[in-house]
């Protein structure tokens, strides 16, 4: 089972809705390029076929991805405990810096470099130690470099 913000969720189905409206479009363009002749050296039918293929192995794919993710909102912010869609506020041990981040299941893209939340995925080392983790709590997280430990602060 995977957990998943809403806005996650959202963004998962638009992507699967986004596919299965262009399924009439690319079986277009395969009814397109079988009209130009010759199938065994017809350029634009294979790659047409192909995108098909791709386009069908990703819908399927987000199908069972939607079909085992679970949900999470802001439920458990009441109980003190770091969970997916948390954004929290945490400080390096031996630091003076405070950073914030957002654990989310599913990385949305908008880590820009400046930006004021990190994310941090449920699946990352980061992620797996920061969930459940309680405000007050020191959690260990081994790195590259060793282990690096934090204080969770605050959950906003």
């Amino acid at each position: 089972m995977e957990f998943v913000t809403p806005e996650e969720k959202s963004v998962l189905e638009a992507k699967l809705r986004a596919l299965v409206e262009n399924r009439p479009h690319l079986a277009k363009r395969i009814a397109e390029a079988r009209e130009l002749g010759d199938l065994r050296e017809n350029a634009e039918y294979h790659a047409a076929r192909e995108d098909q293929g791709l386009q069908e192995a990703e819908i399927r794919r987000l199908e069972e991805r939607l079909s085992k993710v679970q949900v999470v909102g802001d439920q458990q912010k009441n109980i003190g405990v770091v969970y997916v869609g948390a954004t929290i506020r945490i400080q390096e041990v031996g630091s003076d810096e405070i950073e914030t981040f957002r654990l989310v299941g599913e990385h949305s893209g908008s880590n820009a470099p400046g930006a004021d939340v990190i994310e941090a995925t449920i699946s990352s080392p980061f992620g797996e130690a920061l969930h459940k983790a309680r405000v007050g709590e020191v959690i260990a997280v081994r790195g590259p470099r060793g282990i690096k430990r934090f204080e969770i602060k605050e959950i906003l």
